[in-house]
């Protein structure tokens, strides 16, 4: 079967059409491109119907007869787990620079000071939060992409060790005026409560699509009580992520932290309503009383 190409990204290559198996995939296709194309390969590329339509996934059957497909490039390509270990271990280490050697940023006398009781708590916070999510992205997760573009890792490296950084400097502050125990003592628990329940949810969407698959069910609650909130929103991941930093925030009461809270809201509630768009179009008997990320609200 014979394939006729056109880019659909504006970027010129010598291939007109490549050969492939009568009833061949998208991903026969990307490997016939690939041969005849070396500077591409498969993670780089996508294929569509239409300039403008969506992106065809590789299990798909384009067809037993000769057709016109739109490839794009989507540029250079890096593993999710490598971006994932990047920005999670940046984050880890920026914040307990400051707090183990705070000296380098607030002068010579600063270690001679003693840390508060919410300065103490907060580092252990933040450095299980973190670790946490390392060891979920080498246990846990499973991608239904295998890659991402390149820059996205300096792009989320940045945010990621730059929030860090904001956090931890008012935190670790020789001059930090610590809030009340008790809302230490409150914010603590709500932390770790919503820190289950963030790796509740990882662990019920984990065993939603079979290893080595990018099989997509709806997610629904499970035993695990924690996993309740998906009755109300489409990604509680991202709600008791806020959850956590909401707590982290009434224990250490920063100007940092809660910028650093409000962007992740931003950040997570796009990232939210996008999937929460792609699973009502992808199953018709989705669950029509959920919002995306904020319950009766967002």
């Amino acid at each position: 079967m014979k394939i006729s190409l056109e880019t659909a990204n504006g970027r010129t290559y010598s291939v007109a059409s490549i050969e492939v198996p009568a009833d061949a995939t998208v991903a026969q296709a990307k490997d016939a491109l690939c041969k005849s194309k070396k500077s591409l390969y498969p993670s780089r590329i996508a294929f569509k119907r239409e300039p403008r339509g969506s992106l065809l996934k590789d299990s798909e059957r384009l067809g037993s007869s000769d057709l016109k497909l739109f490839f794009k490039d989507l540029g250079p390509q890096i593993g999710y787990s490598t971006v994932f270990y990047t920005e999670y271990a940046g984050p880890l280490l920026v914040y307990l620079l400051f707090y183990i050697r705070p000296s380098i940023f607030y002068g010579q006398g600063a270690c001679e000071l003693p840390y508060s009781f919410a300065t103490n708590v907060a580092a252990l916070c933040w450095t299980f939060h973190y670790a946490k999510r390392l060891l979920e992205t080498r246990f846990v997760h499973r991608f239904s992409h295998g890659t991402m573009p390149i820059l996205n890792i300096f792009k989320n490296s940045g945010y990621y060790w730059g929030a860090a950084a904001l956090v931890s400097y008012f935190i670790n502050h020789p001059l930090y005026t610590a809030p009340d125990t008790t809302f230490v003592y409150i914010g603590l628990a709500g932390f770790i409560i919503s820190e289950i329940g963030n790796f509740s949810i990882h662990w019920a969407l984990r065993n939603l699509r079979p290893a080595g698959t990018t099989t997509r069910r709806i997610p629904v609650p499970t035993a695990d009580p924690f996993t309740a909130l998906f009755n109300l929103v489409s990604c509680p991941n991202y709600t008791y992520e806020v959850s956590s930093w909401f707590f982290f925030n009434v224990m250490t009461w920063t100007v940092g932290g809660v910028l650093f809270m409000l962007v992740g809201l931003a950040q997570m509630s796009q990232w939210a309503l996008g999937k929460h768009r792609n699973y009502k179009k992808e199953f018709k008997d989705y669950p029509k009383g959920r919002k995306a990320i904020l319950p009766f609200f967002l």
